[in-house]
């Protein structure tokens, strides 16, 4: 191992032990009663580290073992270690889903809000992420995803070279994300590519994120160095289009029961 290459691991230690050391030590504020009067379908309970559904070295050559590992066994796991942290202060918010959290975040008591935001942000984001991705993919998209991309972009190259831009255009860390954007009518519904900063998700502005990107250096720089580009370029091949005409479903499932 290089210089440069132990450098950077050190660094992704310390980030992730960074996040696991966040202060909580505030005074306890009163929980809003809107915010936990009704029951929840999908409480989060104690979150758990999801188990990615492939081999570390599934996604190779594109993304490699080691910065697979370090993303998700360091980093989304320190996200899950400080999201239970911070709930087990107000143990009647755990009834709730943890979207439904990030959706109400300005309910949330002040002295945990901002834990919430970041970690169960990243949460939210990673859990999406390790599942849009697969061995075995890439290629064009298909089924309704297609078919909306095409109506509101014109064609996929079209799509990806604008999702791509946003991507490197993000300055610093975060995300760039495809949300279902426009009025109530289906017909006018379209998709929409956005960026958000650190774990921010698009929840917290009451749009349910479809599929997204990590541009977070420790998604790339193991392989591709400071060369964000070269990362969202190579990114395609390993895009699961099914898991994402699942969550093109749900997204218009959202936006009906806000109708």
């Amino acid at each position: 191992m290089n210089l440069n290459r132990r450098h950077f691991l050190s660094l992704l230690g310390a980030t992730a032990a960074g996040l696991a050391l966040e202060n909580y030590a505030f005074a306890q504020t009163p929980l809003d009663p809107q915010l936990i009067s009704q029951a929840d379908p999908q409480p989060i309970g104690t979150a758990v580290l999801p188990p990615l559904p492939y081999a570390l070295d599934a996604l190779q050559p594109y993304i490699d073992a080691e910065t697979m590992e370090f993303h998700h066994g360091k980093h989304h796991k320190a996200y899950v270690r400080n999201l239970n942290a911070a709930l087990d202060k107000y143990p009647q918010l755990k009834t709730k889903s943890i979207e439904n959290l990030l959706r109400n975040l300005d309910r949330i008591p002040s002295d945990i809000r901002t834990t919430v935001r970041n970690n169960g942000g990243g949460h939210v984001n990673h859990s999406m992420f390790w599942k849009i991705m697969g061995p075995n993919a890439g290629g064009e998209p298909t089924g309704a995803i297609a078919e909306a991309i095409n109506n509101s972009f014109g064609d996929f190259l079209t799509f990806k070279e604008n999702f791509n831009k946003a991507g490197g255009g993000r300055f610093g860390s975060g995300w760039v994300m495809v949300i279902l954007d426009g009025d109530d009518d289906d017909d006018n519904r379209k998709l929409k590519i956005i960026t958000t900063p650190n774990q921010d998700s698009p929840l917290m502005e009451g749009k349910y994120p479809i599929m997204g990107n990590d541009v977070w250096e420790h998604a790339y720089y193991l392989s591709y160095r400071n060369s964000r580009g070269k990362y969202l370029e190579a990114w395609w091949n390993v895009v699961n289009w099914e898991e994402i005409n699942k969550r093109y479903a749900q997204a218009i499932a959202v936006n009906n029961d806000d109708d």
